[in-house]
């Protein structure tokens, strides 16, 4: 799992049929202190996230392929959770 904040979407013209009326958003990487760490991710969303919400993403094919009831989707990332804080130790 990763934390990132959603900075856009992706629009495509040809897609794999799986991903038909699915959102694709581009989401930044978050380190612990809540920073973007210059890396990004898109994933699909799962939850009705948007812009500047800052959210937990599964980054892992066979839990993603899980999480959207398809064990055969081409799909690695997919957002699961708003994120509400880290508490740090």
């Amino acid at each position: 799992m990763i934390t990132g904040v959603v900075i856009g979407d992706v629009t495509a013209t040809i897609r794999h049929p799986f991903f038909e009326g699915k959102k694709l958003l581009v989401v930044a990487r978050t380190g612990a202190d809540g920073r973007e760490t210059g890396d990004y991710v898109i994933a699909i969303d799962a939850i009705g996230a948007g812009p500047g919400d800052p959210v937990l993403v599964l980054d892992e094919g066979t839990g993603a392929r899980q999480v959207v009831g398809s064990l055969t989707a081409p799909v690695r990332t997919v957002i699961v959770g708003f994120l509400d804080r880290v508490d740090l130790a």
